[in-house]
C-alpha cells in the first residue's frame, strides 16, 4: 500500500527558504496509507509548514475536509516537499494514487 508521510513545523529558518525548518518537529503524524482519497489527522495549532514524503506517485489536496482526486499536485514517488499552510485552522491533506 501506498504511504504518504506527515511532518509538521511550526517555523522556517530564514522565510525565503521554507525547506530549512526549525527542529524539533511539532507532529510527526501516523503514515497515511492510500490508494483512494484518504485524510490525514487535523494538523496542530501551532503547525505553519508541512514536510510531505511519498513513496509512491499520487496526488494531494489541502483544506478543512480534503478530496484528493488525479486532477490535484501531483507528486512523484518518492518525492518531498515542504508547503506553508494556514495556522490554527484545523487543515488536513488528502492523498490518491495517481500515475
Amino acid at each position: 500500500m501506498a504511504k504518504l508521510y506527515i511532518t509538521e513545523y511550526g517555523a522556517t529558518i530564514t522565510p525565503s527558504a521554507p525547506d530549512l525548518v526549525a527542529e524539533p518537529v511539532i507532529v510527526d503524524q501516523t503514515p497515511v496509507t492510500y490508494s483512494t482519497s484518504t485524510q490525514s489527522a487535523a494538523f496542530s495549532n501551532l503547525t505553519t509548514i508541512v514536510r510531505l514524503h511519498t513513496d509512491s506517485i499520487c496526488s494531494v489536496a489541502f483544506g478543512t475536509n480534503p478530496t484528493a482526486t488525479t486532477s490535484n499536485r501531483r507528486m512523484a514517488a518518492n518525492q518531498t516537499e515542504y508547503f506553508v499552510v494556514p495556522q490554527g485552522l484545523s487543515y488536513k491533506v488528502a492523498a490518491i494514487t495517481n500515475t
